[in-house]
């Protein structure tokens, strides 16, 4: 689908907007889902099962040490910053979806993204027009058992979370409490 296809049929959908961070709820996201660190390879050595990369910076250390992520989302961005042309040019090579995602938001069409790249063999890139954070969360919900959700923490290094039924949870749990229409983000999401 490209980026085209995937804004006709979102406004098919009606309004791309599914939830919203509330304020309230930005310092609790500040808190690691997982331990921290800061050697890939190190970092790689317990993964067992689907890779899902949030961030760019993260997808090119994995690129780096050799494991091109089953599902990577960019942006192009690291703390609100272009990143350096060799991480842009690494990252969204190959990139497979492209789509709009708002910041402190969940859109439709990232979810439909995330979702069809979960689904998919191929290794799949999703290059976000926006801000792709959050998707760890939607990500982190719907990844399989034992698959592992690796996103940025700032100034620390990699998240690394796999997946229990345990995470999901409380992924699930979280995002009940962000603003906008739950029930239309767990019918894309689920599928």
């Amino acid at each position: 689908m490209t980026r085209d296809d995937d804004q006709r049929s979102a406004s098919a959908d009606g309004d791309d907007q599914l939830l919203v961070l509330p304020d309230e709820l930005r310092d609790e996201l500040k808190e690691p889902m997982g331990p921290i660190e800061t050697d890939a390879d190190r970092l790689l050595e317990a993964v067992d099962g689907p890779l899902i990369a949030v961030g760019d910076v993260v997808t090119y250390h994995l690129l780096q040490a050799g494991r091109r992520p089953d599902v990577a989302l960019v942006d192009g961005r690291t703390k609100r910053s272009a990143v350096d042309e060799e991480i842009r040019e690494a990252v969204t090579s190959g990139a497979s979806i492209e789509v709009r995602n708002p910041p402190a938001e969940l859109s439709a069409p990232v979810v439909r993204a995330l979702r069809r790249a979960l689904s998919t063999a191929e290794p799949t890139t999703v290059l976000v027009d926006g801000e792709e954070d959050l998707v760890a969360l939607p990500a982190i919900a719907a990844a399989p058992e034992g698959a592992s959700v690796v996103y940025g923490q700032p100034d620390e290094g990699m998240v690394h979370v796999v997946v229990t039924d345990d995470d999901r949870t409380a992924m699930r749990e979280l995002l009940e409490r962000f603003e906008g229409d739950t029930e239309r983000f767990w019918t894309l999401l689920d599928g």
